[in-house]
């Protein structure tokens, strides 16, 4: 069943891919044949004109896209063509930065300028972009320079480029958006499960998951276009959104993988690292998003280098876990791969000097997917091995009272069912209690030994528990208690006294005498609220009575009556049986 399930996950996964993969090529395939990229770039201070720094030409680096966050201000120049489709907006990645200028330069010289604060830039429809518009731009520009202050990211330089207009809310666009949707659909399905689980499960790693999942529904969220539809926020809300929003999903899944691996199968170094891990991902997001110019230049660089050990510690983590047989681990080994490569090419691109900074955006949303099938698919299998185990334990408690209440030789309840149930008994109608004691049965295991002694007393209990009215109790040693319930309840119990000679005589041969047994019996009334160390004390001072009155009878009385009530006196022979009434009190001891 597992397996099947498995597949079938495995099957998901592979078409989400399919249709991520035309998410990825299709809406902008028609749109980046429109778009301009820069040809050359320069950088400055905050404080220069722009006019003079646009045409110092000898500033102007060409053909080298290594682009520096030195300085204060980076200026982007963009050649438009003869042939090109003008362009209306610029676009780039969402980063922190101070401000946008934008410049149109014509033919003769002349330039028209705007300029955005980092505030009122809005987003792209295209994920992970904002959008700025250009001044008028017609056929005599020939030129569009933009001036970007303190940008704090290589990709808001790398990817920046020309645009004719956003992409077309189109077929294509909705298609993508659809599909992006199915997605977060996918990822909130996980939370009614865990909120399920969580009822009869209360174990922290549904809680962790519940984070997980919904941190990664909030980055697909501000990372796409779905935001500025549902919502248009500022391009630089959602920037710290996103920085703080991927810390909390690193956490969370440090924390799930903490707590989701099943004791003594991780390494206590390892699971104490994940705790730390998760507290280190939280701080370095909320401070880069809190302070993204204090160390700008290299910054971004540094943020990425510093979740290079938390990569390593969790492969270090699943790869112990899997070494010591953990079956929790198995799912996280499957479902977090797309997510190590997103982070490893994060981590390969942003630190590596020469190398285009890449997100790995397609392989992050496919690495949602099979993050939150697998680790769901993990959880649920652990969901029903702890429950397996819970009940497994729950049984083995209950054998374990239920042995704790039984007699090991004779099979009878002992005195601890009694008086732990006694309430319940007398509740069903078992009102009559009854003391027997065998008679000189010291003498039986003197002359034939204690084995014999022993038959003796497992055939005695038979004889006691052959009535369905009757619950049958050893208190110890040759002493038994019997609960009856029903209209001839003394009858009852005297009828399983008489029984004994007969059953031992046929059950252990050889004796050479009856075993038989004497009986002290009380009733409590049906209002009466008696104790079972009461009712108990009474018979068993009936029983005693029965003793010096000869043996082999049973005196009764009922459990409230007064000293002048009548107590009947069965006097019980091994052929027969007669019964004798005699007043209580002295006359019957």
């Amino acid at each position: 069943m597992f397996w099947n399930d498995l597949r079938k996950a495995l099957v998901t996964a592979v078409l989400s891919l399919v249709m991520l993969a035309s998410l990825g090529a299709g809406p902008l395939g028609a749109a980046e044949a429109m778009d301009i990229r820069s040809s050359c770039w320069t950088s400055g201070s905050l404080s220069e004109d722009l006019s003079t720094v646009v045409h110092s030409s000898g500033r102007w680096t060409c053909g080298d896209r290594s682009y520096s966050l030195e300085g204060e201000r980076t200026l982007l120049r963009f050649e438009v063509g003869p042939t090109d489709v003008l362009p209306q907006y610029f676009f780039s990645r969402r980063s922190a930065l101070a401000a946008v200028h934008l410049l149109a330069i014509d033919r003769d010289g002349a330039m028209h300028q705007t300029s955005l604060p980092a505030g009122e830039l809005p987003s792209a429809l295209r994920g992970g972009y904002f959008k700025a518009p250009l001044p008028d731009v017609t056929r005599d520009t020939v030129q569009v320079v933009v001036a970007i202050d303190l940008p704090s990211h290589q990709m808001t330089l790398e990817r920046a480029y020309l645009s004719p207009s956003d992409i077309a809310l189109g077929p294509d666009l909705m298609r993508s958006l659809i599909i992006l949707a199915i997605l977060a659909g996918m990822l909130s399905m996980p939370l009614i499960f865990n909120a399920a689980f969580y009822r009869i499960l209360r174990e922290p790693f549904v809680l962790w998951h519940s984070m997980l999942t919904i941190s990664l529904l909030l980055t697909i969220l501000v990372s796409s276009g779905l935001a500025a539809i549902l919502f248009d926020p500022p391009a630089m809300t959602l920037s710290w959104m996103t920085t703080v929003i991927f810390g909390f999903t690193v956490a969370s899944g440090a924390m799930f993988t903490h707590s989701f691996i099943e004791p003594g199968r991780l390494h206590p170094l390892l699971r104490r690292a994940l705790l730390w891990c998760a507290i280190w991902a939280m701080f370095l997001s909320t401070s880069h998003a809190a302070f993204p110019f204090v160390g700008r230049s290299f910054q971004s660089t540094a943020y990425t280098a510093a979740f290079a050990p938390v990569v390593v510690i969790f492969i270090l983590s699943v790869a112990d876990a899997l070494r010591r047989g953990s079956r929790a681990a198995r799912f996280q080994a499957v479902g977090y791969i797309p997510v190590i490569m997103v982070g490893l090419v994060r981590l390969v691109t942003g630190v590596v000097p020469g190398l285009e900074s890449n997100d790995a955006m397609l392989l992050f949303y496919v690495g949602c997917v099979c993050e939150v099938l697998f680790t769901t698919l993990g959880v649920a299998d652990r969901f029903m091995t702890i429950k397996r185990q819970r009940d497994s334990a729950r049984f083995e408690a209950d054998m374990l009272e239920r042995l704790s209440e039984r007699d090991a030789l004779t099979g009878l309840l002992n005195r601890r069912a009694i008086e732990q149930n006694f309430e319940r008994f007398r509740a069903e109608g078992y009102r009559t209690l009854a003391v027997l004691d065998l008679d000189h049965f010291k003498a039986i295991n003197d002359v034939h030994g204690h084995v014999v002694g022993d038959a003796v007393l497992k055939a005695v209990a038979e004889a006691l528990q052959a009535d369905p009215q009757v619950h049958a109790f050893r208190l110890g040693g040759e002493e038994f208690v019997l609960l009856v319930r029903g209209e001839d309840a003394q009858l009852h119990a005297e009828r399983r006294r008489q029984a004994i000679p007969a059953v031992v005589a046929n059950t252990v041969p050889g004796l050479g005498r009856p075993v038989t047994a004497s009986m002290g019996m009380t009733d409590a009334l049906p209002n009466a609220d008696m104790e079972f160390a009461k009712l108990y004390e009474q018979a068993d001072r009936l029983l005693y009575n029965a003793k010096l009155a000869g043996r082999n009878r049973t005196q009764t009385a009922l459990a409230q009556g007064s000293k002048d009530d009548a107590e009947p006196v069965f006097d019980a022979w091994p052929d027969r049986a007669t019964r004798v009434m005699v007043s209580s009190g002295g006359s019957a001891r």
